[in-house]
């Protein structure tokens, strides 16, 4: 896939688990109500899984879907040496996706991942209250565009809504 995108490993998880950002770290204790040590490792090892690195060599992060779609991220402090890289890498990620749908929900708190979330083509859903502390929480998807089987076809999108109308 990418040199900075790996399958999962226990150890890669567990790493990412003891080096989350603040942020990362309070969206799964004071949102979920989960112990990041406890739960990232084994929550990693379900579904289809990978850990990203930075050109450093750093761990960045984890990453995971689960068969209904439910998407889910973790980062380290290292994506904001590289921003761009871990960006592109997540947008990679992403696109290398074949399910339909993709969504979760997001700790409104979590400023980078709002805007993380957005580069990657996501959209916003609802607020809502959410996880032993009430939280607010945004829900979040993004389903596959068909327009790019069109754009393959040799047609645009626009082309075909005209053709349509006639």
């Amino acid at each position: 896939m990418s040199k900075f995108i790996h399958p999962i490993t226990w150890e890669a998880a567990k790493e990412v688990a003891s080096n989350l950002r603040p942020e990362d770290h309070r969206e799964v204790e004071e949102g979920h109500g989960h112990d990041p040590i406890v739960h990232i490792p084994s929550g990693a090892l379900i579904g289809d899984s990978v850990y990203f690195t930075v050109p450093d060599g750093r761990l960045a992060g984890i990453a995971g879907v689960h068969s209904n779609g439910q998407i889910w991220m973790l980062c380290t402090p290292a994506i904001h040496k590289y921003p761009i890289t871990f960006a592109r890498e997540a947008k990679r990620f992403i696109e290398s996706r074949k399910e339909e749908l993709l969504w979760n929900i997001v700790d409104e708190r979590n400023a980078v991942h709002l805007k993380l979330l957005r580069f990657l083509g996501f959209k916003f859903l609802r607020r809502f209250k959410h996880g032993p502390n009430n939280l607010s929480f945004i829900e979040f998807a993004r389903v596959r565009s068909s327009s790019s089987s069109i754009s393959r076809l040799g047609s645009s999108p626009k082309r075909n809504a005209s053709a349509s109308r006639k």
